[in-house]
């Protein structure tokens, strides 16, 4: 998209916003939904989220449990439940059910739970099912990053067969782009692509379209194979199995764009010597959270001032000898990021494996060398 349009397309939604003033002041429920869903979900939140507590639970009442939903679901897990407490039990419960799987049991990952039992026997049963299935995966397995939402059948399908269920079985998940086979045990077999289901003929058995070999991971397993997986086969999603094989799940791409994120931030956090600080936190929580990392060099730091100390007289004598310890000091530190940099990067492209470990040792190792040598030949010419 062009500059250009993009201008268009934000005076478009500030025109919208203006007219949700129109709708507000006139209490008109009918304007304001028609106003209101023109907008894409995160556009709704935005807008809904900005505004104070009172006019957000007026316009609660304007819109249905699934477009709140849908509105919910546009936001982090964590900034969910400060709106969430907002509304009335029921409401939440109303919410939760109409939530995709996945986005639901991420919000209820992060209630006490005293309040997840609670709205687990408020929601709908046979969507309690699915999430209640769904809970008790560990919080870095891809099983707590899937969804249960997807398009199965059957091997002995026709082609005709699987698009009568894509049709009558689409609107209830997020992601269209595969339609998975399984046995009658419901094992994995094969996966097709919507394109290749669309150009088929409609008496070809679907098992004819599958591909030669299908690529899965299995609940157990770490997320951020998922995620790798997903990025090196440039799939839309990723099936997820059972140890025995039984088709369990999906993880979609939108889940993993999130979890890179989470990633990234917490990465960039160890980097930085932050730990997992938020915005959020207050005062005395950040204090402890940053501490452990700023002790740690203030020790070493009073080392290497007592070490200086030894050589007081050398000093003394020599005192242009001083004006080298700062320039030494910042070296070594932008040295040392630079290596963390590196090491960082190399675990979030999965390049650095913990075998080759002692290898990138040395090379960093060696690296340092050579920088320390070209920074000293600098210094004395």
């Amino acid at each position: 998209m062009s500059n250009k349009d993009m201008l268009s397309v934000l005076q478009k939604i500030r025109h919208l916003f203006q007219n949700f003033t129109t709708a507000a002041h006139l209490d008109n429920k009918t304007k304001f939904r028609d106003t209101f869903l023109k907008l894409h979900h995160r556009d709704r939140a935005r807008y809904l989220f900005s505004l104070d507590v009172k006019s957000r639970k007026h316009y609660y009442s304007f819109l249905s449990a699934r477009e709140l939903a849908r509105v919910i679901e546009s936001i982090k897990p964590k900034e969910r439940l400060a709106y969430l407490t907002e509304m009335t039990v029921q409401t939440v419960a109303d919410i939760l059910s109409e939530m995709y799987v996945d986005n639901a049991v991420d919000t209820l990952n992060l209630l006490p739970p005293t309040q997840l039992t609670k709205y687990m026997m408020l929601i709908k049963p046979a969507t309690a099912h699915k999430i209640g299935s769904m809970l008790h995966y560990g919080e870095n397995t891809a099983g707590s990053i899937m969804t249960s939402e997807l398009l199965a059948v059957h091997e002995d399908a026709t082609t005709g067969e699987a698009l009568a269920i894509l049709k009558d079985e689409a609107h209830k998940v997020a992601t269209v782009a595969y339609i998975y086979i399984t046995t009658k045990d419901e094992l994995l077999t094969n996966v097709v692509s919507l394109k290749h289901l669309i150009l088929a003929d409609k008496d070809t058995p679907i098992i004819e379209l599958g591909r030669d070999s299908v690529l899965s991971v299995q609940a157990a397993d770490e997320k951020i194979t998922a995620a790798r997986m997903l990025r090196d086969y440039n799939f839309v999603a990723l099936p997820v199995i059972d140890f025995e094989g039984h088709l369990v799940g999906v993880i979609t791409v939108d889940d993993v764009v999130d979890l890179i994120d989470q990633l990234a931030a917490a990465r960039y956090g160890r980097l930085a010597a932050i730990g997992d600080v938020e915005l959020t936190d207050s005062p005395t929580a950040s204090a402890l959270k940053r501490l452990p990392w700023l002790i740690l060099p203030l020790f070493l730091g009073i080392i290497t001032a007592a070490l200086i100390g030894r050589f007081e007289g050398i000093l003394a004598q020599v005192a242009i000898l001083a004006a080298f310890i700062p320039i030494v000091s910042g070296t070594t530190g932008n040295s040392g990021t630079q290596s963390l940099a590196v090491m960082v990067r190399g675990i979030a492209t999965g390049k650095l494996k913990r075998l080759s470990l002692k290898h990138y040792f040395l090379k960093e190792l060696v690296t340092s060398f050579i920088i320390s040598v070209a920074c000293g030949v600098v210094l004395s010419a």
